[in-house]
């Protein structure tokens, strides 16, 4: 039995043997298997034509419009101050918020009218008294007339020596001093005109005196000109205040001003797009004025309270005077009207002064350019899907530059796909997988369209 079982072990060995004789004699040709190639996902966005508006951003802090200090004109007690006279307070125009006291104006006013009054008697007297003057020089020329007759009889007679020595002398001394009597009024009528001259000029002299007197009295009450937010305040009750004394401080809220640091080159290269054909005046009022017409330039102001970015439609009221040498800007001056009467509680705060905000300057639209994320624009060249969705570089010239896009002006044609994504590394003649990012699409024809875009924001 034990040789029997020794005896089955052969026949596996023997169909081993014969397999490894049959592959031994057989070739087995090996075929290669080519390996499958990988496509790259990317970003891509579409090279589209659309209107492009020149857009420039800076930041500024807001400052009242117009600014007022309160100054005391006149010396004085002060008597009264408003109540609102406080700083954070509100007043609004030709609104009295300190009174001085008006008794020394008063009293300067009753003086003035009392001298007047005198002078004006005086020159009555003078009038009355040129006219008495007329009528006694009448009486005495009569008498002068007679005294001149007298004198020449007397003068014959004595001729005939039928007259005194004695009595001729005497009727000589009679008609000498009648003359006397005459010229005397004679000259005090010649006097009268400017005797009362004199007055009318005295009288000139106090009714001055009381237009100033009328004048220091209407100072003695501090009027503000415009409705204004009280700053500072250094009047109180009962101190005594001197000329050119700073009584209390005000902003005007009406208005509001924010100048606005942007890079020069972004400024000048939007002035330059929106330039077009236009004539210009210069750099004075009419030709600012005309240069924004031309322009169709547009002003807006936004604070970033949170998530909400609020907005103000403002007005370009002018450039700085000077350049930021060192931070190469140039401020622009931005003029939102109703600063305070546009505020709403809870969505809109008042334009107060310091608030840091926004600028945005805009003109009107430079015509259909294609226009990529600055992103995607890597040492003057863009990567994009070329033929076969292979990754092809791409030189391209560019033009207008602002925010995050950049105008393509030569070297890309509409239609492309433009690839944003961060490829590292990127192989000309890669296979790629392009997705279109519709997010940043719409945001690049924001941008174009000058539109910024925040959620919750508020108009």
């Amino acid at each position: 039995m034990a040789f029997l079982k020794k005896l089955l072990i052969i026949p596996p060995i023997l169909i081993g043997v014969a397999v490894f004789m049959y592959m031994k004699n057989k070739k087995v040709e090996l075929v290669p298997q080519a390996a499958s190639e990988i496509a790259q996902i990317v970003r891509v966005v579409d090279a589209v034509k659309m209107p492009v508006v020149p857009v420039v951003h800076g930041f500024g802090a807001v400052k009242p419009g117009k600014s007022w200090v309160a100054t005391a004109r006149v010396a004085g007690e002060i008597i009264e101050v408003h109540p609102d006279l406080k700083k954070g307070g509100i007043v609004d125009a030709g609104t009295v918020i300190i009174k001085i006291s008006p008794v020394d104006y008063e009293l300067a006013i009753a003086q003035a009218n009392a001298n007047i009054r005198s002078t004006e008697a005086r020159i009555l007297e003078l009038d009355v008294t040129k006219d008495n003057t007329k009528a006694l020089l009448k009486l005495e020329q009569q008498s002068l007339n007679i005294s001149e007759k007298d004198l020449k009889r007397q003068t014959k007679l004595v001729k005939q020596g039928t007259v005194s020595r004695a009595a001729f002398d005497k009727v000589t001394r009679d008609a000498v001093s009648q003359r006397k009597k005459v010229l005397d009024l004679q000259n005090k009528l010649r006097l009268t005109p400017t005797q009362m001259a004199v007055q009318q000029e005295q009288k000139s002299v106090f009714e001055s005196q009381l237009q100033a007197a009328k004048l220091n009295l209407a100072r003695t009450e501090i009027k503000i000109p415009f409705s204004a937010r009280i700053s500072s305040v250094t009047a109180e009750i009962a101190q005594f205040a001197q000329p050119g004394q700073t009584l209390a401080k005000a902003d005007g809220v009406e208005t509001a001003e924010i100048e606005a640091q942007i890079p020069v080159d972004r400024f000048f290269a939007l002035i330059a797009a929106a330039a077009g054909n236009g004539v210009y005046l210069g750099l004075n009022s009419k030709g600012l004025d005309n240069m924004t017409q031309e322009m169709g330039m547009k002003v807006s102001v936004f604070l970033q309270a949170g998530k909400t970015r609020i907005k103000w439609d403002a007005r370009f009221a002018r450039i700085s005077d000077e350049i930021d040498p060192k931070t190469r800007t140039v401020g622009i001056i931005a003029v939102v009207d109703g600063a305070y009467a546009k505020a709403e509680p809870g969505k809109r705060p008042p334009l107060s002064k310091g608030l840091f905000v926004e600028v945005e300057v805009s003109a009107r639209a430079v015509g259909t350019h294609i226009v990529v994320p600055r992103l995607a624009l890597r040492a003057g060249q863009l990567l994009v899907v070329g033929k076969d969705n292979r990754l092809e570089y791409r030189d391209v010239e560019t033009g207008l530059e602002q925010g995050d896009i950049v105008v393509i002006t030569k070297g890309l044609s509409e239609g492309e796909k433009v690839i944003v994504s961060d490829i590292s590394p990127a192989i000309a003649g890669m296979l790629l997988k392009p997705q279109l990012d519709e997010a940043l699409a719409k945001r690049i024809k924001a941008d174009a369209s000058g539109v910024t875009i925040a959620a919750g924001a508020a108009q």
